[in-house]
């Protein structure tokens, strides 16, 4: 499922879902709670603004917390220049650690985001193929893990 934060076009945060009474949050952060909720992983991608992640992705994300506990995520980063958006990814893996979602070991960080993809989407680089299977795959091994460690009980 693909979570656009422009989409839901939520309000900037005055309080978390977690601090409504059950029943009287917005329509957008119920339907954003139950997927997140179902979720096993987050796959996070963000452009880079100011050497941050743009604000909608951080107003999204800090509207929710315990939804996103012990469930892994993963970064993919880009930007038009020669860094992929590394400095927003940065930024990123601290605040997702502390949201309970821990980033995996590796980033997907994408250079010149203009030319890395062609005019359908694809990479026209092969190289971009093999890196995001790795990526992908260690994902997987973690959300593989935690949600058995998550069937076994939480810590709190």
């Amino acid at each position: 499922i693909v979570v656009d934060p422009i989409e839901y076009k939520l309000p900037l945060l005055e309080k978390r879902y977690q601090d409504y009474e059950k029943g009287k949050a917005p329509k957008a952060l119920e339907k954003l709670a139950k997927i997140f909720k179902e979720a096993d992983a987050f796959v996070i991608i963000t452009a880079e603004y100011n050497h941050l992640a743009p604000p909608a992705l951080t107003n999204l994300l800090d509207h929710f917390m315990e939804e996103y506990f012990f469930r892994p995520s993963a970064i993919v980063s880009y930007s038009m220049g020669g860094f992929g958006g590394v400095r927003a990814a940065s930024h990123l893996r601290d605040m997702l650690a502390e949201l309970g979602m821990p980033a995996i070991p590796s980033g997907f960080p994408i250079s010149k985001i203009q030319d890395a993809l062609d005019e359908n989407g694809k990479p026209s680089d092969e190289k971009m193929n093999q890196r995001i299977k790795k990526f992908l795959d260690e994902l997987e091994w973690y959300s593989k893990a935690l949600k058995e460690a998550r069937k076994k009980g939480l810590p709190y």
